[in-house]
């Protein structure tokens, strides 16, 4: 018989609320994505880069690391939901006010936590916690998976994502000068990512 009572916690409810929560808000769409997708396939991506970083490029770092902190990085978007990029940048004000709000909420849903797995969690969750080299893994995996829904959404003529491509693919470029796994990641799947199902299946 277990000889300890654990509390209650909402931790997970949260979590699996993601699906619920649209991104690219107020934009049209041609494919809806929530932020569930959208962590699921940093983590993806977070994990491959990793992995490069280690077999190609001399790293030393963990992908399951990268890939769970990477399951955790939108977390506060489940009190908050997406605000879009435009209005989060607007200014360098509203983007300070913006982080400090997302900083609440990160601890927030930690402390939904037990107090026995709040240090397990809180490198995953609150993102200032983050380890640094991670915390730029993951930020790349982000706009790499960002840069293929605009990708995607322009395949399917959809003028809303025209400067949104222009803007990622700037920042992409810029990972491949700083990351020598980003690029090695581009050269391995961009163009299959970007290819239609006959073509894969050809």
């Amino acid at each position: 018989m277990r000889g300890f009572v654990v509390k209650n916690s909402s931790f997970l409810a949260w979590i699996l609320r993601m699906n619920l929560i649209k991104r690219w808000s107020p934009m049209h769409l041609m494919k809806e994505e929530n932020v569930a997708e959208h962590s699921h396939q940093v983590a993806v991506i977070a994990h491959l880069l990793a992995t490069i970083k280690n077999v190609y490029c001399g790293g030393q770092i963990s992908p399951e690391k990268a890939a769970t902190i990477a399951l955790y990085h939108e977390v506060s978007e489940t009190k908050l939901q997406d605000i879009n990029h435009v209005t989060k940048y607007s200014s360098p004000a509203l983007t300070e006010e913006f982080k400090k709000i997302e900083d609440l909420a990160e601890i927030e849903c930690l402390n939904t936590l037990p107090e026995k797995l709040k240090p397990l969690f809180k490198e995953l969750v609150i993102q200032k916690q983050v380890d640094k080299e991670y915390k730029k893994l993951v930020k790349a995996a982000d706009v790499l998976t960002a840069y293929f829904k605009a990708c995607d959404e322009l395949k399917f003529h959809n003028p809303e994502f025209v400067s949104v491509k222009k803007r990622l693919s700037d920042k992409v470029d810029a990972y491949k000068e700083e990351m020598p796994e980003v690029g090695v990641f581009m050269d391995l799947f961009e163009q299959n990512c970007l290819a239609s199902l006959d073509d894969l299946s050809s």
